[in-house]
């Protein structure tokens, strides 16, 4: 898979009719010069600083600007819109100084690829195995990972999925703030060390999956507010303002986050992106971005693999869109895991109030959605649809992950004695099986929810949500939920790597047993 066909930026591109469908942000043409295009619609005049020269932007139409200029790997470059102070590219691929920082130039034909013959990996033989770059290891980068890769494809692991990784503030967090969707973090490497590790996986026969956030936008530097309508006040979201997908002006944002998801495939080698909470992506219009994306993400690369995370036990997130569907490859299933859980642990406070039978379990095992059209009582209302027309390995199962873990209030994983049966149920399902870091071999750190806001007021708001979300729960009464802020909560979630060997010869007895099962089937 070469990052460069002929056309500009490199990627596989149909015609495009509309300026904003052109590539945005900086575009290396592969002789020397790069074309800087953004869209900026309100703004009467636009400018590019490269190399300590300002340099105007033409007007394109449809509020885009370009320009064509010499330029090279790594030039640092920043936007004047109507002689305001530099800003950050909306398209940025990398932010070396973070997020208030320029955005620097990005030539993936400078990346050192050695995958030419990775054939990627089969959707009925994924094994998923999601990790967070900064708790990881004890560097905390893309490059320091990279040791791991071997133990993990040697475990029975065909695929790693990375927490989100697109430039968030400061220097660690969980990366679902995000603000530059195609910028690699900065503090785990940056860009080229991402590319590292994308090549060492598929190296060890590992495919990555990229979890990618398009729901809301983290509020630290967030400066896309002066480009143009970015965000909507037609629909609010959990964590804020919802990106504008459906009102006036979305074009452009759309083309944003579709070429951002094509970029990762095309010129990151991704062989899939993990959508996060696809409920809260509200788009009313007639081409549903949510298709487009599975739509541009296959035409990428018919390989490449799109897996939501939907709380909304709907089918019709992994129907073809011949048959009405979104087209994804597959969705998380959390009721498997809450029937799992609540029978394990007795737990039933919260979401886990509908669950607890045995035979919830038992109807998990065929399909894993436990609200398929019934009456849920935590919601009050009837729930889900019915999925048997869809394949077993379209759903991802799992006895934990990160929010599992880490959105409990003192991120505390499942008791050591009650894992050898999570991994029986989970690994021997007929289901896409997921393991969450240092699951296999009975990880005794705890993943806690930690940030490193750069704004004060930012910072205040989400200590104090975070106690206020656990004040009313009983399993936590008495107990100090730990500061996001605080750098020890995030020392406290860095994976210690203390070894239960016959936990670990399990995962590896059942995920060996599990490859000589035929697929789909229940032991």
């Amino acid at each position: 898979m070469s990052p460069f066909d002929g056309n500009e930026g490199g990627k596989k591109r149909g015609v495009a009719s509309f300026p904003f469908q052109r590539p945005l942000g900086a575009t290396p043409a592969g002789d020397g010069t790069v074309t800087f295009r953004v869209w900026a619609q309100e703004a009467e005049g636009v400018g590019v600083e490269l190399r300590g020269a300002r340099h105007a932007l033409v007007p394109e139409g449809f509020g885009v600007w370009s320009t064509t200029l010499p330029a090279a790997h790594g030039d640092p470059y920043c936007y004047v819109l109507d002689d305001a102070a530099g800003l950050p590219d909306p398209a940025s691929r990398w932010q070396p100084e973070g997020l208030r920082g320029p955005s620097a130039v990005v030539d993936p034909g400078s990346f050192a690829w050695t995958d030419d013959a990775w054939g990627g990996v089969a959707s009925a033989d994924l094994v998923i195995y999601e990790l967070h770059i900064g708790t990881f290891t004890a560097e905390g980068t893309f490059d320091a990972a990279i040791a791991h890769l071997g133990a993990l494809a040697e475990l029975g692991v065909t695929a790693i999925e990375v927490m989100p990784v697109a430039e968030f503030p400061g220097l660690h967090g969980w990366g679902y703030d995000g603000v530059y969707l195609s910028a690699a973090q900065s503090s785990y490497g940056g860009p080229e060390a991402f590319a590292r590790l994308v090549d060492a996986a598929h190296a060890r026969g590992l495919a990555v999956c990229l979890d990618v956030v398009y729901n809301h936008l983290g509020p630290s530097g967030n400066y896309l507010d002066t480009f143009g309508p970015y965000f909507t006040e037609k629909y609010s979201t959990f964590w804020g303002s919802a990106i504008n997908f459906d009102d006036a002006g979305c074009d452009p944002v759309r083309e944003w986050v579709l070429q951002s998801a094509e970029g990762w495939i095309c010129d990151f080698h991704v062989d899939g992106l993990r959508l996060d909470a696809i409920h809260a992506i509200f788009d009313g219009s007639a081409r549903p971005i949510l298709r487009e994306i599975a739509a541009r993400v296959h035409a990428q690369d018919a390989r490449a693999l799109v897996i939501a995370e939907s709380g909304m036990n709907d089918p019709v997130v992994t129907r073809p869109p011949a048959e009405g569907g979104l087209g994804h490859d597959a969705a998380w299933a959390d009721d498997f895991h809450h029937c799992l859980r609540t029978l394990l642990t007795g737990e039933q406070e919260g979401y886990y109030a509908d669950f607890g039978a045995v035979r919830d379990l038992v109807k998990c095992y065929h399909r894993p959605f436990l609200h398929d059209g019934g009456w849920s009582a935590f919601r009050g209302r009837l729930f889900g649809a019915p999925a048997f027309d869809r394949p077993v390995h379209e759903f991802v199962v799992f006895s934990a992950n990160h929010d599992q873990v880490g959105n409990r209030a003192l991120g505390d994983r499942l008791a050591a004695e009650l894992r050898p049966l999570a991994a029986f149920a989970t690994l021997l399902s007929p289901f896409t099986p997921m393991l969450w870091m240092g699951e296999e071999y009975g990880e005794p750190a705890p993943f806690q929810f930690f940030s490193d806001h750069i704004d004060e007021e930012i910072a205040t708001a989400t200590r104090d949500g975070r106690r206020r979300e656990f004040a009313s729960f009983a399993a936590f009464a008495g107990e100090e939920v730990p500061d996001p802020q605080d750098p020890a909560t995030f020392e406290r979630s860095k994976l210690t790597r203390e070894v239960d060997d016959g936990l670990l010869q399990l995962h590896r007895d059942l995920l060996r047993l599990r490859r000589q099962l035929p697929p789909g089937a229940v032991p």
